[in-house]
């Protein structure tokens, strides 16, 4: 295999950046610290959800490892290795699972868009045989494009990948969610609170492929880092092991109704004290 050279590229300055700014490395901590004690704990606990009917935490269990193996890779970003090839490694294992979380918010929001949508159809083909096999291939597509970057590639060449890795599958997440808010008027074999968990997650996924994953997808195909806004996406990026914790929350019954709950008493004693004040 030919040297490679490892260059100071959109994706590769958001993990190997030879110098990093202060604040940059006080919010890579805190990630770590934050998301790492978390990450595991919410794996565990959506372990103990799966059983032979509930299929979902398996594509969340899954992300979580994916989030897992970034911030693993972030940690060995702040050791500073001097090794290229050792730096390289930690930095294909970070875009893999960058391109692995991807894969799996399609998976959940596909999923969760199923359940109202093909409810029969879903209820008779869930099983947990077919959730392995969708997660091999959604692990092995990242693995065959950096193994082929690798080989035939180079930086350009994987940000140009990663860019477009995210922007396939927008319209798959806003189809997932239109398609549930239509079927939700028409769909009576599920109960009130599972699609409002349904509904809850799906907006999540979107809202985090939105504000997290796109602007970096987008200012990799424009290939420069020299707007403080692309700089900006690449570290904004590195909160997503943080956000996809909070699918755990949507995964457990009666957590919507307690958010919703708390939201209305929250604006029932502002409305309350707004009125005796005048």
């Amino acid at each position: 295999m030919e040297d490679v050279n490892i260059t100071n590229t959109m994706l590769e300055q958001s993990y190997t950046t030879a110098n990093p700014g202060f604040s940059v490395v006080v919010v890579t901590c805190t990630i770590i610290s934050v998301g790492l004690p978390l990450n595991l704990v919410a794996l565990y606990a959506v372990y103990s959800l799966v059983n032979k009917d509930h299929v979902a935490p398996i594509y969340v269990i899954n992300l979580l490892i994916s989030d897992l193996i970034q911030l693993c890779a972030m940690i060995v970003r702040l050791a500073e290795p001097k090794d290229q090839i050792t730096s390289l490694v930690f930095f294909k294992m970070y875009f893999f699972g960058l391109m692995a979380s991807v894969g799996f918010m399609v998976c959940i929001a596909l999923e969760r868009y199923c359940v109202l949508a093909c409810p029969l159809w879903y209820r008779f083909r869930r099983t947990i045989k077919i959730s392995l096999v969708v997660c091999v291939t959604v692990c092995a597509l990242p693995l065959v494009i950096i193994i082929a970057d690798i080989y035939w590639g180079g930086p350009m060449v994987t940000e140009t990948t990663f860019a477009v890795f995210v922007l396939l599958p927008y319209p798959l997440l806003l189809f997932s969610l239109g398609g549930t808010m239509k079927a939700l008027s028409v769909t009576s074999s599920v109960s009130t609170e599972e699609k409002r968990r349904i509904v809850a997650l799906l907006v999540l996924v979107l809202l985090i492929y939105t504000v997290l994953f796109l602007p970096t997808a987008i200012w990799c195909l424009h290939g420069t880092i020299r707007n403080t806004l692309a700089y900006l996406s690449l570290v904004t990026i590195k909160f997503s092991p943080l956000a996809d914790l909070f699918m755990y929350v949507f995964l457990r019954k009666g957590a919507v109704d307690n958010l919703l709950a708390s939201l209305c008493c929250c604006r029932m004693v502002s409305t309350d004290t707004s009125r005796s004040i005048e």
